[in-house]
């Protein structure tokens, strides 16, 4: 909040202007078209249009029945860009949308119209700076309203100035990103019963940043290290990372500030515990005799938390008295009443569905933060997905056939019967990784194998359906090198050498067989039989496993 009231009339012209912008772009008759995207980056900048580049260079085949562009790069590797003809959302639901946001608007009346916000009329270049009298005076106004203890001293006078001066185009950020955090945590910490200017905190810790990482690994708005968010319920695996969750991240905040103030009934040590963590507060409480207060106890805390209370106060000063330093928000790319939430319950990649509602790839990773790697997983559960209000409407209206474009398409040219395979579970492996391997989808090996969730273990063995083709493609290898003729597979490449015969007699020829994605040694020796691991490696000279990559070939010894 820029404190500097401006009249009730002026608050109206603005309500009206934003709440016409609104009409229009939710309405239909600007309603921004597929592959046209209106707004600004969170630093202020003004976004080019975006299009989607469908020109005579595309190819354009047919995918259930819509467009798939193939654009070919300069060797001539094709490049799938999704361009789905989408129906248009229900017009009398885009109006409900409108009128629902208009209430926001009126309430909300943000603006970063200087016009209307340098109440004090500074030049644009002035940095106003006051005396510690003034400073005192107004933090003693916060303090009055707050259960923290705002004090003033020449510590957080510091601080302030860090943020007023040094820092100036970093706080207007923070002031701007407020619009799209603040709703969300004031919620939140409403529900905890617990008070709003912590909301502050995480200004102090992330500059409202969800990528945030500190470098001893502290993650998200709120910074959570990977232990204490496990203790609270932030899961971390290879695809989601819930301390980058801003909702997630904030119930987890709210809990654990709400466990530290009953340890110790006091906030600022309760702030210096969640920076330091309560093993160094307590020590901090020891050293100084027993004292329960923060400025008590300030020389023997650690360097950094000396300055987090300081810095706690100094934004709450800064938040409330921006104007009297002339500095004013940057307007972010969305405001909080402008992003809304659906979930999905199957596999989703976002750079795809980025093509298909034409929204800026950057931005559906910023409003998706806790997605390491532009992936949504199926993980038995329903997973978020936040979305621009203005394309949710698309997305639902369009699931089932974005998802139609998205899941991958059945070979229905082969007619081959299905047998069963087990596929023992390796470290690190997943449903989805076992899936791309065979082909199928995550859905079809959990009905395989009637699981319930997509929780697997090493060691744990699979049925995989495969097609009889596959499951003889050693046979058929055989019988080809025979006839001297390539294979008629994509997996193994065999090539006739010379017959060997080993100790024991029997006669050997040799094979070449390509690795594939997935492939280890064990995989490969399954294939033929008699081959073993160690045969493998001996006939290819293999030291160490982990260095083969996909695309090479290995000798195989079959018998005849």
């Amino acid at each position: 909040m820029v404190s500097g009231s401006f009249n009730s009339v002026k608050c109206m012209k603005l309500t009206s202007r934003l709440f016409v912008s609104c009409f229009l772009l939710f309405s239909g008759s600007v309603y921004p078209a597929a592959g046209q995207l209106w707004g600004k980056h969170s630093g202020g900048t003004p976004n080019d249009t975006i299009k989607p580049e469908v020109t005579s260079d595309f190819v354009k085949t047919q995918l259930g029945g819509d467009s798939l562009a193939m654009k070919s790069d300069s060797n001539g590797v094709k490049d799938s860009v999704l361009v789905l003809d989408l129906a248009k959302d229900n017009p009398i639901v885009v109006m409900i949308d409108s009128l629902v946001l208009m209430r926001y608007f009126e309430t909300t009346c943000f603006t970063t119209d200087t016009n209307v916000l340098n109440v004090y009329r500074f030049p644009p270049d002035s940095v106003p700076n006051y005396s510690d009298s003034v400073y005192g005076a107004r933090l003693a106004r916060l303090d009055a309203l707050t259960p923290f203890e705002l004090v003033y001293n020449p510590t957080v006078r510091q601080f302030i100035e860090l943020y007023v001066l040094k820092k100036r185009g970093v706080t207007s950020r923070m002031m701007g990103l407020a619009q799209l955090y603040f709703p969300m945590f004031e919620e939140m910490l409403d529900q905890y019963q617990m008070p709003l200017e912590l909301k502050y905190l995480a200004m102090v810790e992330s500059a409202l940043n969800p990528f945030a990482k500190s470098r001893v690994g502290a993650m998200g708005l709120w910074q959570f290290m990977y232990r204490t968010g496990k203790v609270y319920n932030l899961g971390v695996s290879t695809y989601i990372d819930d301390r980058r969750d801003p909702e997630k991240a904030t119930i987890a905040a709210c809990e654990h500030l709400r466990d530290l103030y009953e340890y110790y009934g006091n906030w600022e040590l309760a702030l210096a515990a969640y920076n330091a963590g309560s093993g160094n507060v307590n020590k901090a409480i020891r050293r100084s005799k027993g004292k329960m207060n923060f400025w008590e106890i300030y020389p023997w805390l650690p360097r950094e938390t000396r300055g987090y209370v300081p810095a706690f106060i100094a934004v709450n000063y800064i938040m409330n008295y921006g104007a009297e330093h002339n500095l004013y928000p940057v307007a972010p790319k969305y405001l909080n009443f402008q992003v809304d939430t659906v979930h999905v319950n199957y596999p989703l990649s976002l750079v795809q569905l980025s093509q298909v509602l034409s929204i800026p790839l950057e931005d559906l990773e910023y409003l998706n933060p806790l997605y390491k790697e532009k992936f949504i997983p199926y993980t038995g559960y329903p997973q978020v997905l936040h979305l621009p209000a203005n394309k949710i409407g698309d997305y639902i209206t369009n699931e089932e056939k974005i998802l139609a474009a998205l899941k991958p398409k059945p070979d229905t040219t082969r007619k081959d019967s299905m047998i069963s395979q087990i596929h023992p579970v390796r470290n690190g492996e997943m449903l989805s990784t076992i899936a791309n391997k065979y082909n199928c989808s995550v859905d079809d090996i959990k009905q395989w194998n009637n699981l319930k969730s997509s929780v697997i273990h090493p060691g744990q063995q699979l049925t995989i359906m495969i097609s009889s083709s596959s499951a003889k493609r050693d046979t058929t290898l055989v019988a080809s090198a025979e006839k001297k003729s390539p294979p008629q597979v994509t997996v193994i490449k065999p090539a006739v050498q010379k017959p060997d015969t080993t100790s024991t007699g029997s006669k050997k020829k040799y094979i070449y067989h390509t690795i594939q994605p997935g492939d280890t040694l064990w995989d490969i020796a399954k294939l033929y039989d008699g081959v073993t691991v160690q045969q493998i490696k001996k006939l290819n000279g293999i030291t160490n496993a982990k260095k083969l990559k996909p695309g090479m070939k290995l000798k195989i010894a079959v018998a005849i």
